[in-house]
């Protein structure tokens, strides 16, 4: 209230009047105070003294006579009274300067009042504009969600006066609302012990913040309405709970609640407390978004570069062609469908002029494959050495990869030769490897069939077969079945002809420009299709 636009009345009133005149209003705490006067240094009675509601009461005083008149309710606030005496004229009424007084010290009153609620509000609007600049100015910061929460719930804490809050987000995973920011301050001198806070089912019938999630509307409760013990640390009187909210095509969806409570004040929470917090919980929405997305894009990342180096990795596993120098001219290469997979080759220099020479296909792809196929590999290089013939090595690594082929349910189609170029042999055990061949000198294709089925599909013991080979002549070409199945944006099948028939055309050039001739057919067939399986070739020519 100003008191001097007060004093300018009554000054004018006391110049005209010879009269002294105060005004008298409620404080806060319900006692009464001089809100102006003149001349200057009324002392206000106690409120006992004091007329009740408009009536009129004369108070004796060491000055003489003071007539004391209530206003009323002035300002939709506190209670005000006018007071007029003691008079330096002797003998004159003081009732009808009371009466003259009384409307203009309401107005007066109401008038000041009215200027100090827009400025208190005003006040009150620019710590909100405040605020929420100040939420902006957090949010493009590069924080972490609860380093966000815990700044954002206290600066809302300090704007609206609350000594208790939370911020509670939703926990896809279980289902539940756990504290991702909590101010519990305790009110002096209690001697309270919070316990920790707890996670609160979205299901949970009792808790306050569960029914507002669920609802998606905000709720103002009192202090003894849904009491709920996972609440307990940040809650203490009437509580203002309000949902945060991330907008999207469909409406909204709800990602967690705020929580006030405890106001310093004392005042009860208001539509505009709930339209304040209802803005801020729609940012702190966007920040809870923004880390998720944050987050997933961190963990795409370091998929990416774990995927990778798993690729890398799978890679170096595989041997140099070079490694059959100068016996054989060898050029393979595999090609996973994912970053890593299933398909392998495999090189031995047997001694003699004798090389060895693996393909296999771990059934599926992916990580589980690559996982089998790195223990194939690791098991045939000891098995390749140990033993010459390719039955007992097939035979061998079965043995070896037994239980983890049962326990993953999987199965390798696998073929090995031992090619003899010195004694014009070759010899070789299929286990369920569809794409063996022979390409003559004249063109002519001979398939080498499975034996046996793939390796993890029976118990029974691998076999082995011989044929001829001619030196200089001879090639031999393996290929999983992701090269014959590979298909174009049509869905058409590359097929396994077209692959014979691309080596037969070329069966006179060096081994590693037929693998370059199946590869660009490859590429001109699927047209940038993604593939659908591993790819990978051999070719051997000595």
């Amino acid at each position: 209230m100003k008191e001097h636009d007060l004093g300018a009345v009554l000054a004018a009133f006391n110049a005209a009047t010879q009269c002294e005149a105060a005004v008298l209003v409620e404080d806060e705490d319900g006692g009464v105070s001089t809100a102006a006067s003149a001349p200057n240094g009324f002392r206000a009675p106690a409120r006992s003294r004091l007329p009740s509601g408009e009536q009129v009461a004369t108070l004796r005083t060491a000055r003489g006579a003071v007539l004391v008149a209530g206003l009323g309710v002035v300002g939709g606030a506190r209670r005000a009274w006018v007071a007029v005496g003691p008079s330096r004229t002797k003998r004159r009424s003081l009732a009808p300067l009371v009466a003259l007084l009384r409307p203009l010290a309401a107005h007066a009153i109401e008038s000041s009042m009215i200027v100090d609620n827009a400025s208190r509000e005003l006040a009150e609007r620019y710590e909100e504009i405040n605020l929420l600049y100040t939420m902006s100015e957090i949010l493009g910061r590069t924080v972490s969600l609860p380093e966000t929460a815990a700044t954002i719930l206290r600066e809302i804490c300090e704007t609206v006066g609350a000594r208790r809050g939370a911020i509670l987000v939703h926990e896809r995973a279980t289902g539940t609302l756990q504290v991702t920011a909590l101010l519990a301050d305790s009110v002096p001198g209690a001697a309270e012990k919070l316990a920790p806070p707890q996670p609160i089912a979205v299901s949970d019938e009792t808790s306050v913040s569960a029914g507002v999630f669920r609802d998606r509307h905000a709720r103002i409760v009192d202090e003894r309405e849904m009491p709920c013990a996972a609440e307990a640390p940040y809650r203490r009187g009437a509580m203002l709970s309000v949902p945060i909210m991330w907008t999207t095509p469909d409406g909204g969806e709800p990602l967690g609640v705020v929580n006030l409570s405890d106001r310093r004040s004392g005042a009860t929470w208001t539509a505009g407390d709930q339209k304040l917090v209802a803005a801020i919980a729609t940012q702190i929405g966007t920040a809870i978004q923004n880390a998720r997305l944050v987050r997933a894009s961190l963990q795409q990342q370091q998929l990416s570069q774990e995927m990778q180096l798993a690729h890398d990795l799978q890679m170096k596993l595989l041997p140099s062609a070079t490694i059959a120098a100068p016996d054989a001219d060898v050029a393979a290469r595999v090609v996973p469908a994912e970053s890593v997979g299933g398909d392998f080759y495999h090189l031995f220099r047997l001694g003699e002029g004798r090389i060895g020479v693996m393909v296999g296909d771990v059934s599926g792809h992916g990580y589980r494959s690559a996982l089998i196929m790195a223990l194939a590999m690791s098991a045939a290089a000891i098995h390749a050495q140990t033993t010459g013939d390719p039955g007992e090595t097939l035979s061998a690594l079965l043995a070896t990869l037994r239980d983890e082929l049962e326990s993953t349910e999987m199965s390798i189609s696998v073929f090995y030769a031992v090619v003899d170029a010195p004694r014009g042999t070759l010899r070789y055990a299929n286990a369920g490897h569809p794409h063996a061949f022979v390409i003559h000198g004249n063109g002519a294709l001979e398939r080498l069939p499975a034996l046996d089925p793939p390796l993890g599909m029976s118990v029974g013991v691998p076999q082995a077969a011989t044929r001829g080979w001619s030196l200089g002549q001879d090639i031999l070409l393996l290929f999983t079945d992701g090269v014959s199945d590979a298909r174009n944006r049509a869905g058409t099948r590359l097929g396994e002809q077209a692959v014979l028939d691309s080596v037969v055309s070329h069966r006179h050039e060096s081994a590693e420009a037929i693998l370059l001739h199946i590869f660009g057919m490859l590429s001109i067939h699927t047209g940038g299709a993604p593939r659908r399986d591993d790819l990978t070739i051999v070719v051997l020519r000595s």
